[in-house]
């Protein structure tokens, strides 16, 4: 509930606003790209120099990295000091996953179907990923009026052209297919009376191709990908961390050193292909955002394989969602899903000025909530900073009455717990920690670009969506991209021949570290964030 003098004083005017607005709702100009690159450049995080250094070590040596990602790829391996029998593994299969969400899921799916000997390990429980917790949708081109080309072109569009040409085309060319796939699995798409599917726009999508399901589109698709996944027998080590991978003397991904997170016991998974599939990065907080990611997303994914060898892609990259909650408080940074503005809820100013296109790329829009807020002085004091309107009644005003309720309820429930109806009042919103666009290197096989037999999937993949990702994409990459390293994985599985297995790349990386002069008491993975004053975990 408002009760801040500056939020009612805000409030009446966006009210006061609102019937002119929605009048002209269809007038607002979209940016020229001069006017979006100035605007980035200015305003969004990934600019500021300060926010970011260049590695000392590894073989991205000399690129810049956020300045809380370089601290841990560059700390020490929990197993430095650790004697391991790397002869007598724990658990020995074909394909082990490193990772519960959708990207792990799918993948062990399909390496099942392939009959590979799969297991996934997984450091809290089946399903706490980031996938869980996506809400919007997700796109394919499978509609009359569009086509994968057309897909394409928005999708490099929105990464800024700095996306790999030959992995965009997997994804775009294979979403009609992954929709089927998980329809045929059990996924409720929304449709209408006549069975067709529901799609809308997303910011910077040139047709509606947003299929969804209600505003909780990841819960059902990792719902369905978790029964399928336990309906297959797929073995699912939980609450074990992948804390190193494992070589073999030729240098070949050949497993895992797995660390129960309950009793700290350490063991040995040997595996003739390993897929790392283990998500984002958002409780890093960098530049000490808040963010809109589950509680293990903490980069895991590219310590695990920085340190075995892989390549990073633009690790300097990360998508600020542009409305995240900004009040109340207790759910500060939680996602306010972009299907809330292609609903038709206008972002607006303290004075009530529509100041942008709401369907702008995330990227752009973070950048412009973060101009009125600052240099604009055009943001309002929540009490925790400041933020601008999400003028979520228009909704209604646009689709008819019942809309919210019918296609965001869980938007409407986030925020009736606080007695603000979105309904009939606008919500506060400031940009959020949402995407770690950044990732591993890989191929279109899906195998890293420097160790064989190491393949990685959805939010751990560097170069699918460049430097910024439209809304519905991601939750078609851990499709696209989870069934293709299972798929892949297994077939590499069925010729690979293991050699002597070895954690030698780990003492060359210590070695490393003391030869560039990096001193830390830090041990990497960080495996959970820390919310208190003790120590990390």
């Amino acid at each position: 509930m408002y009760t801040s003098p500056e939020i009612l004083s805000s409030l009446k005017k966006v009210e006061e606003t609102r019937a002119e607005r929605f009048k002209h709702k269809d007038e607002i100009p979209r940016m020229s790209a001069a006017e979006k690159d100035d605007i980035l450049k200015a305003y969004h995080p990934d600019y500021k120099s300060e926010g970011f250094e260049n590695l000392k070590v590894g073989v991205n040596k000399g690129d810049k990295v956020p300045h809380e990602l370089a601290a841990y790829l560059q700390a020490h391996s929990r197993i430095k000091d650790v004697k391991l029998d790397l002869e007598k593994p724990d658990y020995d299969v074909d394909v082990l996953i490193i990772g519960g969400g959708g990207a792990g899921a799918s993948a062990a799916i399909e390496a099942h179907a392939a009959g590979a000997n799969v297991m996934v390990v997984t450091k809290l429980r089946m399903g706490d990923a980031n996938s869980m917790m996506a809400e919007g949708g997700i796109q394919a081109a499978d509609k009359p009026n569009d086509s994968p080309a057309i897909h394409y072109i928005d999708v490099m569009g929105g990464g800024h052209f700095a996306n790999k040409p030959e992995l965009v085309y997997k994804l775009v060319t294979e979403a009609p297919d992954a929709i089927s796939w998980l329809e045929n699995l059990g996924v409720e798409f929304d449709k209408d009376e006549k069975g067709n599917m529901i799609t809308t726009h997303g910011g910077g999508t040139s047709r509606k191709r947003m299929h969804a399901c209600k505003d909780y589109s990841g819960a059902e698709i990792m719902r369905t990908l978790r029964d399928e996944v336990l309906n297959r027998g797929i073995p699912v080590v939980d609450f074990t961390a992948a804390i190193e991978i494992i070589k073999d003397e030729e240098g070949k991904a050949a497993g895992a050193v797995l660390l129960n997170m309950e009793t700290k016991d350490l063991l040995i998974a040997r595996a003739k292909t390993v897929v790392i599939a283990t998500g984002g990065a958002g409780r890093m907080h960098y530049q000490g955002f808040p963010t809109s990611n589950h509680y293990g997303a903490t980069a895991d994914c590219l310590v695990l394989g920085y340190r075995a060898g892989a390549k990073l892609l633009y690790p300097d990259t990360l998508q600020y969602h542009p409305t995240g909650a900004a009040f109340p408080e207790q759910i500060l940074g939680a996602l306010v899903t972009e299907k809330v503005r292609s609903l038709g809820a206008q972002l607006v100013n303290r004075d009530g000025v529509a100041y942008i296109h709401p369907l702008e790329t995330r990227d752009v829009n973070a950048s412009g909530i973060i101009r009125e807020c600052s240099t604009r002085d055009e943001g309002v004091d929540t009490g925790n900073g400041k933020a601008v309107w999400l003028d979520t009644p228009m909704i209604e005003m646009i689709g008819g009455e019942g809309t919210i309720m019918k296609r965001i309820p869980a938007m409407y429930r986030m925020f009736a717990k606080y007695d603000i109806d979105i309904r009939k009042v606008p919500i506060l919103v400031y940009p959020t920690l949402h995407y770690q666009n950044g990732g591993l290197e890989i191929t279109p096989d899906g195998m890293t670009t420097k160790v064989k037999n190491l393949f990685v999937a959805g939010e751990a993949v560097g170069g699918i969506h460049g430097r910024n990702r439209l809304m519905g994409n991601s939750l078609l990459d851990i499709i696209v991209f989870g069934r293709n390293a299972g798929k892949e994985s297994a077939k590499a599985a069925k010729t690979a021949k293991l050699g002597k297995l070895t954690l030698s790349h780990v003492a060359e990386f210590e070695n490393e570290l003391a030869a560039a002069g990096v001193t830390t008491e830090l041990v990497s993975p960080k495996l959970l964030p820390n919310y208190t004053k003790q120590k990390d975990i």
